[in-house]
């Protein structure tokens, strides 16, 4: 990945807050990230760390109790306070979403090619049949077999990587620029999960999209990702290339994730001790803090910001000893 390219979805301190009873839920604290044509940014972090919850709130789809400020432009139109016609015009076309679960995300009274082709209609001027032999040939694209056949039939009649490929053929339908992937390989076995893997990188190639991999299994971001960031309470702790990630973490909180993994050979796993904050009220300083191995009274100051470690991004300030190895 070399050469001048231009940024097609800028985020410049996202933040999104949710009222309740009890007061405001600081979901997301100020994100930025900057995403190119063709490559795939891996976004990583517990549930509840404010993955989804970014990029929802970017397309307008969260609740009314949301509220969210910052910035974020897509190809030079912002989004953030953007009118619903605006939001229609760049939902589905410039900006598509594989979401979590797509058996609650299909319409389950509906054949999947009409569910296409109501997708394609939204968004070009094209007649009904048009559309049709365009939702056949998008189910082909992704690995139907027998298209025509199936897109006659209903959700409930696919298995589930079947139904997450016909998901994909949803978001694709309109040749959007940014392919957002929600968690797209839950509760697959890992021959299905490789495959739906290997149909959105074969996309991301052919068509030139910019992907954003949203994902708690850091095996999934090492088979996709160029670059990553790593987020917790709402906000980014670091940001790296996927190299690095795995090579070189410089935030606790990322080594943790990595000794969390399965490996062969290996008969205990690490969990990282503790729970995530209670986002009604986050700790003061470094939000990680109380579950940090590492972590001085100097962590509860200031929130640390992201700053440069080497080739990196870090949110901690003891990032350059972690790098050393002199942390253990």
């Amino acid at each position: 990945m070399s050469g001048q390219r231009d940024t097609i979805l800028s985020l410049r301190d996202l933040k999104v807050e949710f009222s309740t009873p009890n007061g405001p839920v600081q979901a997301v604290r100020g994100v930025d990230l900057d995403l190119e044509p063709g490559e795939t940014l891996g976004v990583v972090g517990e549930s509840g760390s404010g993955k989804s919850v970014t990029f929802l709130g970017m397309l307008g789809l969260l609740p009314k109790s949301a509220r969210i400020s910052g910035s974020a432009i897509v190809n030079g139109t912002e989004l953030v306070g953007a009118s619903n016609s605006t939001m229609r015009s760049v939902r589905g076309q410039q900006i598509a979403m594989i979401f979590q679960d797509p058996l609650s995300a299909l319409n389950p009274v509906h054949r999947v090619g009409d569910q296409i082709v109501e997708m394609i209609r939204a968004h070009q001027n094209v007649s009904k049949k048009s559309a049709a032999a365009t939702a056949v040939d998008l189910l082909g694209t992704v690995g139907i077999p027998q298209p025509k056949d199936r897109a006659n039939q209903y959700p409930h009649e696919f298995s589930g990587g079947m139904r997450q490929r016909v998901m994909i053929a949803m978001a694709i339908a309109n040749d959007p620029q940014v392919l957002i992937a929600d968690e797209p390989t839950t509760a697959l076995d890992v021959t299905v999960q490789a495959q739906i893997l290997e149909v959105i990188d074969r996309l991301r190639e052919e068509m030139r999209m910019a992907v954003v991999m949203i994902t708690h299994d850091l095996g999934v971001i090492a088979r996709v990702a160029d670059r990553v960031q790593v987020m917790y309470a709402g906000r980014a702790v670091e940001k790296t290339n996927v190299d690095e990630l795995f090579a070189h973490p410089t935030h606790p909180y990322t080594e943790g994730l990595l000794r969390s993994i399965p490996l062969l050979g290996h008969q205990r796993l690490l969990p990282i001790p503790g729970s995530p904050p209670n986002m009604l009220r986050p700790p003061s300083g470094c939000a990680f803090r109380p579950r940090c191995l590492f972590a001085l009274d100097a962590c509860a100051g200031d929130l640390p910001e992201l700053r440069a470690v080497g080739d990196v991004q870090s949110a901690c300030i003891r990032a350059e000893e972690l790098t050393l190895g002199v942390l253990t």
